[in-house]
């Protein structure tokens, strides 16, 4: 096999082993997907500012993200079906990030439960709450993050409705999926993932069946996962969440900075920029592209995190630069999850580390709490006035 030197090897060799229904729902964007590629083009508009001479011994990457020791300013993002890239995904991820010293989110939609990987890993996770119609349900699903030792909840606020991705519904993708001969097709000829899920038990949302109330199999989840987005999600919810888990909890889904105010304003610890990895609004700015205004906005008085784009260490630094005190991949890790499984996800943390630490010191700097504006030359073609 070829040396795995960039996310975009491990993207390739996840396209080839993983069912194409399934490599398509984690790697496509609402309508013409043209925020989901600005996420990532935007980036390559920043330009980093080299500077010689400086001494380049013992760098550090690690900070704090809501006064969580990370081993670098990064996160696993929440991702639904993470089990359907590789069989146990979001326990595989879990345990990576874990070794790796760095916070690992759950998506309300996986296939692993709460519970699952609370019992496979060791240290506290991250949880990521979608706010439903049953509120009984979510009020469950808060307090069984809080029983697992969950530290922190991510509420996403951008799904009150589902925005439309053309590459699902050629897919005929479905929750639970229909297995369709074309849908059979793709995973016989993708040996290696069927090995994998044919040892393992979790291949429906654990989260979901057997707790919410009239889901008890796979027959009865297709029509509540239909029915259950509210669309009637309001500042009032996040209050009573706020409340009910009584914790840091960080809003995710900000793209504009009035509800970045809003945010600081309903007591949240950290909100995280985000158009929902260009799945929800086609059309939208991308993350990259917002961060800026809204860190202007609210200063230091709330943590601003960014989601969306991220696939390599300068694309972290650049992040960082301009603020952000974390940062979130979502994609790279399911590429790697469905190329290499655990390993896939090591070797991620890897290249992202390796590329952070060298770009880091070839703008001349050692800690990367040091890093700020001036290390950037221009941001979306415009120039930076440096006094140095």
């Amino acid at each position: 096999m070829a040396p795995i030197l960039e996310i975009e090897d491990l993207k390739k060799l996840a396209r080839r082993r993983v069912p194409k229904m399934f490599f398509d729902y984690a790697d496509s964007g609402s309508w013409t997907e043209s925020t989901y590629q600005a996420n990532e083009d935007d980036f390559a508009d920043i330009k980093l500012r080299q500077r010689v001479a400086v001494d380049m011994t013992n760098r550090t990457l690690s900070t704090r993200m809501i006064g969580q020791d990370v081993s670098m300013p990064v996160a696993l993002a929440p991702t639904g079906l993470c089990g359907m890239q590789r069989a146990d995904g979001e326990i595989l991820a879990a345990q990576s990030a874990e070794a790796f010293g760095v916070p690992f989110t759950l998506s309300t939609m996986s296939i692993c439960s709460i519970e699952d990987v609370a019992e496979k890993t060791t240290k506290p996770f991250w949880f990521q709450l979608y706010v439903l119609r049953d509120k009984e349900f979510v009020g469950d699903l808060i307090d069984r993050a809080k029983a697992a030792g969950c530290s922190a909840l991510v509420l996403t606020l951008d799904l009150q409705i589902l925005g439309q991705r053309h590459k699902d519904l050629r897919n005929g993708l479905s929750a639970p999926p229909k297995f369709t001969p074309k849908h059979i097709w793709q995973m016989a000829t993708s040996p290696i993932w069927c090995a994998k899920m044919a040892q393992t038990k979790r291949r429906t949302f654990r989260n979901i069946v057997g707790h919410a109330k009239g889901v008890a199999d796979l027959s009865s989840l297709s029509s509540w996962t239909a029915e259950q987005f509210d669309p009637q999600l309001s500042w009032n919810d996040v209050a009573w969440i706020k409340e009910r888990w009584g914790g840091p909890l960080i809003l995710k889904g900000i793209l504009d900075k009035a509800d970045a105010i809003k945010s600081l304003e309903c007591g949240a610890d950290a909100i995280i920029v985000s158009n929902h990895g260009g799945r929800q609004l086609d059309g939208a700015s991308s993350a990259i592209g917002m961060l800026p205004e809204i860190i202007d906005a609210v200063g230091d008085k709330i943590e601003v995190h960014i989601d969306g784009g991220i696939r390599s260490g300068q694309d972290i630094l650049k992040a960082i630069c301009l603020g952000a005190k974390g940062t979130y991949v979502g994609r790279p890790y399911l590429y790697a999850l469905g190329a290499m499984g655990r390993e896939g996800v090591d070797r991620m943390f890897e290249i992202l580390r390796n590329e952070f630490d060298i770009t880091m010191a070839l703008c001349g700097e050692r800690d990367v709490t040091n890093l700020d504006r001036s290390n950037l030359y221009s941001v979306f073609g415009e120039k930076l006035q440096h006094d140095g």
